[in-house]
């Protein structure tokens, strides 16, 4: 039987990100956003990773200005904060389908608590945004090397 490693904060996204779509898709359709432009929340889709040396997450933020997002650390807990924009120069009654959502979004990820939240690196590039949060240096695994006595 093969050993799998345990990731005790996979499941706990994965739960968090289904029922968030849900609660979005179903509050949408309630609204009768399908029949203009949607505004209000939506939902940018998330990875997060973890290596042995950081704790990493990536958002498709398409069509979003860098400015126009904020990401903070705050008691072990990452908030994502932003707002995809309308298009000023096209109006409402000029479209004829739209299936892309704006308005503001908010997303929070619990961490574990050996991130650095003083080292962590945010950079953005073809509309994803990475961050990348190393982890403490105590957190950290250590090789020990084994000696061999004759």
């Amino acid at each position: 039987m093969p050993i799998v490693r345990w990731e005790p904060f996979r499941d706990t996204f994965a739960t968090q990100d289904r029922l968030n779509r849900l609660f979005n898709e179903t509050l949408g359709r309630f609204a009768g956003e399908e029949e203009g432009l949607s505004t209000g929340n939506w939902i940018p889709p998330v990875d997060i990773y973890e290596t042995d040396q950081a704790v990493v997450l990536k958002a498709e933020l398409p069509g979003i200005d860098p400015k126009d997002v904020v990401a903070t650390i705050h008691d072990g807990t990452l908030y994502l904060k932003g707002e995809r924009k309308y298009e000023n120069e096209i109006k409402e009654e000029n479209y004829r389908h739209v299936e892309r959502a704006y308005g503001s979004f908010g997303r929070t990820f619990p961490l574990p608590a050996a991130v650095d939240a003083e080292k962590v690196r945010a950079d953005f590039k073809d509309g994803v945004l990475t961050l990348t949060m190393p982890k403490r240096e105590e957190a950290k695994p250590k090789k020990i090397k084994i000696s061999i006595s004759k």
